[in-house]
């Protein structure tokens, strides 16, 4: 696992030896987290998973300086839940073998995985990646480069408009989770969604789709209760 400061390396490391101290827990020695992009090269990786901030500019950047440092074969894949992976792919050097790895928060529990192909994406990297899927016991899914591929294109209109409730509304956030977990047979509410996902990363994905982010949402945003990582958001953590 590669990450770009000292800082980041000691988080990821403590949520790796908190993720493999679990039942279903891989083996900590199998993973070693760097801060020098060239240690990616000396693993001579197959597949490469980039998930860092959702912001074209960043991952663009991040992208491109791989290129010279992965093995040509090497297939990269993008997190991205709302930026065009065929731009991506553009800046990634390597479009044939490149695409998006959409996951879902938490990761170990959620099954799906969005495939992403961009314009040039091969047959053989899109084989490689539902081969990948199927190995981590994940069910992929090809879906089209469309803002916001199919998951977040259908949720994010449902959770901005559980927030426009509670600004027309009395309503505590906690009524409205329990109404649509007991009544609709969600397993989370929209606000705990929201939190889950970040809601700084949800008002991008809004502005990524065209859908107006609601004004109690920027409101936290700038206090910066970002949800759980934060410790704040429409609930305390």
């Amino acid at each position: 696992m590669w990450v770009r400061s000292e800082e980041s390396a000691r988080r990821a490391a403590d949520r790796l030896d908190q993720a493999c101290e679990k039942p279903e827990g891989a083996e900590r020695e199998r993973v070693r987290v760097v801060t020098d992009p060239h240690a990616l090269a000396g693993a001579e990786p197959t597949f490469v998973v980039e998930a860092i901030a959702e912001d074209l500019g960043a991952k663009s950047a991040l992208l491109a300086s791989l290129n010279g440092v992965l093995p040509p074969e090497t297939v990269v894949a993008t997190t991205t839940s709302s930026l065009s992976v065929g731009e991506l792919a553009a800046a990634s050097g390597r479009a044939d073998r490149f695409l998006g790895f959409h996951v879902f928060n938490p990761v170990p529990a959620m099954k799906l995985v969005e495939i992403v192909p961009g314009p040039a994406t091969s047959a053989e990297t899109r084989e490689r990646a539902r081969a990948l899927c199927e190995a981590l016991d994940k069910v992929a899914v090809e879906v089209p480069d469309l803002p916001g591929f199919v998951v977040n294109r259908l949720l994010f209109p449902y959770l901005f408009g559980a927030v426009r409730l509670l600004e027309e509304s009395e309503l505590e956030p906690e009524a409205v989770d329990t109404c649509m977990k007991l009544g609709a047979g969600h397993p989370l509410g929209p606000l705990a969604l929201l939190d889950l996902v970040g809601l700084d990363v949800a008002a991008a994905i809004g502005e990524a789709l065209s859908i107006e982010v609601p004004a109690r949402v920027r409101e936290l945003i700038a206090a910066g209760a970002l949800g759980r990582k934060a410790g704040r958001g429409f609930f305390a953590y």
